[in-house]
């Protein structure tokens, strides 16, 4: 079953007073995030044309005087921690770890990626502690532009502005990646809580930022009902940890950007799912034929398990 397009469930409200206008002589400008001008193609900003957001509230104003002090400190190692358990004593020396047997050994490479990244993956994967895409598949500073959400959702297109599309516009038009890959999980919670999601009316009643943004999947719970709904609901969460899978390969293509791109041979879309309970991956690319007539215009092609 596609994915419906759904509609955010109410409207934004302004956490802020609208920015004030852009003084004399000033225009929609270019934007350069992290010298990432990969293939040429810079990220243009999108909106009315105003670039000077000279209006604080008052959170700002908290982070800037949080942010001169940090410009502030000299730079000197100085730790301080109460004699008790430090969290981050460990990742002090798992950094040091990678800045001489990874950084130091691969300095021109490092060197190159400080100037532009030209990714080969734009991956879109989950937020779980377990399941860390650069870990399970290998992945090295410069591999992938990644994205990490509950649940590895996309949302579709008419669902507006989030992290994850911002992530894929930028991967997509600016840095032009050729492969987007989706990768969910084995025992995911976010899948859990979406087939928990039975009845509109308990929707309603216990609203959270969890249960609205998995209920983008909605379509996803709905073909596995209709699938597996005679097993148990284990089996059922396991069903759906593939068909949300699927459903946001669909959602991909409500994107004209990336349908484009699809349609042209100049993007693919991948979907992966990893078994951490016996550690296995399994992965497959969509294929995508807008012109097929009396039959799906999707399918899957090159799929295989790793293990």
């Amino acid at each position: 079953m596609a994915p419906s397009l759904l509609r955010p469930a109410s409207p934004c409200r302004p956490l802020a007073p609208p920015p004030c206008a852009a003084g004399p002589g000033r225009s929609r400008g270019t934007v350069s995030i992290g010298d990432s001008t990969a293939r040429g193609v810079t990220l243009r900003a999108a909106g009315s044309g105003r670039s000077d957001f000279s209006c604080a509230t008052k959170a700002s104003e908290d982070h800037s005087g949080l942010t001169r002090q940090l410009l502030d400190f000299q730079h000197d190692t100085v730790d301080e921690t109460d004699g008790g358990y430090d969290p981050f004593s460990q990742l002090k020396e798992r950094f040091t770890d990678f800045k001489q047997r990874n950084y130091v050994e691969n300095f021109t490479n490092y060197q190159k990626l400080a100037e532009q990244q030209t990714p080969e993956f734009m991956v879109v994967a989950c937020a779980d502690s377990r399941v860390c895409p650069t870990s399970i598949l290998g992945l090295q500073p410069g591999d992938a532009f990644t994205v990490r959400n509950v649940a590895n959702l996309v949302p579709p297109y008419e669902h507006g502005a989030s992290e994850t599309t911002a992530a894929l516009e930028f991967a997509v038009n600016s840095l032009q990646v050729p492969n987007v890959l989706v990768v969910g999980h084995s025992r995911c919670g976010g899948i859990q809580a979406l087939m928990s999601m039975k009845s509109k009316k308990d929707d309603r009643s216990s609203r959270t930022f969890i249960r609205d943004w998995v209920s983008l999947g909605k379509s996803a719970r709905l073909s596995t009902e209709a699938a597996a709904g005679n097993l148990s609901f284990e089996s059922q969460c396991r069903h759906c940890e593939k068909e949300s899978i699927n459903s946001s390969l669909l959602n991909l293509l409500t994107y004209p950007w990336i349908e484009e791109r699809v349609k042209e041979g100049n993007l693919n879309l991948h979907g992966g799912y990893y078994n951490f309970i016996d550690c296995t991956f399994e992965k497959w690319t969509l294929v995508y034929r807008p012109g097929l007539e009396g039959g799906s215009k999707y399918a899957i092609k090159n799929r295989s398990t790793w293990s």
